[in-house]
């Protein structure tokens, strides 16, 4: 009899702590107090749904995880577009967003969620899940369901008149016999849609989207500030620290070593730390080489802060002083940058900051000779000078005149790689200056104005002592 008591007794408790997961306070689940509010992400697919035609629905995927190797998956990143308008950032969901209210079944609702069930066991090894009853208590969306429940829903696909739907999502790997993962979503969603179908439309949502998220909002603008200003931080740390001998990959680590101190989730985009020769490769991201005296170093980087990132370069001597001909393209590119600011401002072309920091990077070569014609100037600025930045370091745009909210990056750069048809004093001195620039309602605001700029900045601040080193 006491066994089966005891039994009895264990079995009570698991209940308990089975019901205890699944009704918690949610208050508990995110830990940081500075996340866009619901409302927030509310409005979104309000906006949304104004921009949506008559009798429409519109379907956004979560992104795939990805594998990286045997049983370890990457860090996980949601889709930007189905944060913007959820906050979620779990795998394997889907939303709907109609344009009217559906009656579905018993149901009435004009947006559902679709994520992952809460499964204590597997919670105790990954972490807490949302699950349906918290896509409304903590996210505020009207409808939260199982995605296994997708298949069986109730809903006509063909009565809608259009069918916005983001991109497909690459690469979702189904796991056999399950039915809560996202390529099955996928797959149920191409039966019930007869994909692809006429009423179907694969660009318009993008628009929709695109045109909403390039206009930044108060709360987006809070956090892509903190984000560029960890990203400062980092630049600023990187200053006092370099030194010949250290390797591109000790850069780094000072660098990612600040974001996460001051709170970053993860990297923007993979650092950029590229010294000497590699100071000409615009994306490098080895990070591997010894740094030498005579080096430069560009370091492009951008901390991402609740899914918001910055984009910041800076090219540096490692010796703490320039040289003469490493100040004069350092320079030129400075002299384009503050050219491409100058013109920053509503209702101008979005490459207007571009054609102006190209005048001067061609007037520069042609007077230091280095080019003989001007339409030789892209061997040596290879890149346009502005993306909008956001939620994507290159974030979605469409062809448009900037407009107060735009946050957009200025970035001329100047790369003359060994073995140019130049005076060899020239060759491995690459540079690239990038800020992040705000347009305002009467001009623009440099958002990463604290990480020094000028040549004189640069040359003071690496004279003062790093925590990283003792060198000074």
């Amino acid at each position: 009899m006491k066994y089966k008591t005891k039994f009895n007794l264990i079995v009570l408790l698991m209940l308990v702590s089975i019901g205890m997961m699944h009704g918690q306070d949610f208050k508990f689940y995110r830990y940081d107090t500075d996340l866009l509010p619901k409302e927030f992400h509310e409005a979104n697919r309000v906006a949304l749904r104004k921009e949506m035609p008559d009798k429409s629905i519109a379907v956004i995927f979560s992104s795939p995880v990805r594998n990286r190797s045997n049983d370890d998956d990457y860090d996980y990143h949601q889709s930007p577009n189905l944060y913007y308008l959820t906050g979620f950032t779990e795998p394997n969901a889907m939303l709907l967003v109609f344009k009217e209210e559906q009656t579905i079944g018993s149901m009435k609702t004009n947006e559902i969620l679709f994520v992952e069930d809460r499964n204590p066991k597997r919670e105790s090894w990954t972490g807490r899940r949302l699950g349906k009853n918290g896509v409304s208590d903590v996210l505020g969306i009207r409808t939260g369901m199982v995605n296994k429940d997708f298949e069986d829903l109730e809903i006509e696909f063909k009565k809608f008149d259009a069918i916005w739907y983001d991109r497909l999502p690459k690469g979702a790997v189904h796991e056999p016999g399950t039915k809560v993962d996202l390529f099955n979503l996928i797959d149920q969603f191409k039966k019930k849609t007869g994909y692809p179908a006429d009423n179907m439309d694969g660009y318009a949502l993008f628009n929709a989207l695109a045109k909403q998220r390039m206009m930044k909002k108060k709360d987006e603008l809070a956090l892509m500030q903190k984000a560029i200003d960890m990203t400062c931080e980092g630049h600023k740390e990187v200053m006092k620290a370099a030194e010949p001998g250290m390797y591109e990959y000790q850069i780094q680590a000072i660098l990612e070593y600040e974001f996460k101190k001051n709170g970053s989730e993860y990297v923007g985009f993979p650092s950029i730390c590229g010294g000497g020769e590699n100071s000409c490769i615009l994306h490098y991201e080895s990070n591997r080489r010894k740094l030498k005296d005579k080096d430069l170093i560009v370091i492009d980087i951008g901390a991402e802060y609740h899914g918001y990132s910055a984009d910041v370069t800076r090219t540096i001597p490692i010796s703490g002083k320039y040289s003469e001909e490493q100040k004069t393209i350092y320079n030129l590119v400075y002299r384009a940058q503050q050219a491409g600011f100058n013109v920053c401002k509503p209702g101008v072309s979005f490459f207007l900051p571009g054609d102006a920091a190209t005048k001067i990077i061609k007037n520069g070569l042609l007077e230091l000779g280095i080019i003989k014609d001007e339409f030789e100037y892209s061997k040596y600025f290879p890149h346009g000078t502005s993306h909008h930045l956001g939620l994507d370091v290159h974030d979605v745009e469409i062809e448009s005149d900037l407009s107060p909210g735009n946050v957009i990056t200025v970035e001329p750069g100047i790369y003359i790689p060994a073995g140019s048809d130049c005076d060899p004093k020239w060759w491995n001195i690459g540079v690239r200056i990038e800020d992040d620039v705000l347009i305002t309602d009467t001009g623009h605001q440099v958002l990463s104005d604290k990480a020094p700029r000028t040549i004189e900045e640069i040359e003071n601040l690496m004279k003062e002592t790093s925590i990283f080193n003792e060198k000074k």
